[in-house]
């Protein structure tokens, strides 16, 4: 019994890691920049990696930024 529980947290942890790893390969950093229109400042910030897919950019319905902790809003 104890080596079906032990297995379990461990199957567990492991795919808690690779849900995070591929978190992390869905971002992509954006330098802050000056809008040389108007000298405005604009931040740093993180967006989700470009791709063809529309449904799982961090701006959708359903889904949220992690970074901003903002919810999605646009429907496609």
């Amino acid at each position: 019994m104890k080596k079906i529980i032990v297995s379990s947290l461990l199957a567990v942890f492991v795919l808690g890691m690779f849900s995070f790893v591929s978190l992390a390969e869905a971002a992509v950093r954006v330098k802050g920049y000056y809008k040389p229109s108007s000298g405005t400042y604009v931040a740093p910030s993180y967006r989700s990696s470009p791709n063809k897919v529309k449904y799982d950019n961090y701006s959708s319905k359903g889904n949220y930024n992690p970074y901003s902790g903002k919810k999605g809003s646009k429907g496609w």
